[in-house]
């Protein structure tokens, strides 16, 4: 005579397989890998620190250097 098998256990253990094969399908397609996120990061940090140090600073009094004649 053959083994006794719990059919409810064993198809509760082939969904969950199934569903993990095709999570990891979907990392694979939609993931972004690590490196790839952090030179990103670091582009858009320097992207930013780029244009903050090119940003003009008003404060100082200068405020005749507007493009709106009225505001002169």
């Amino acid at each position: 005579m053959g083994d006794v098998i719990n059919l409810r256990l064993a198809s509760k253990r082939a969904a969950r397989a199934a569903e993990g094969q095709a999570a990891e399908r979907n990392r694979a397609r939609h993931g972004i890998a690590k490196p790839e996120r952090e030179a990103a990061r670091r582009e858009a940090e320097r992207t930013e620190r780029l244009l903050d140090g090119a940003r003009r600073d008003l404060s100082a009094g200068n405020n005749h250097e507007t493009d709106d004649p009225s505001a002169r």
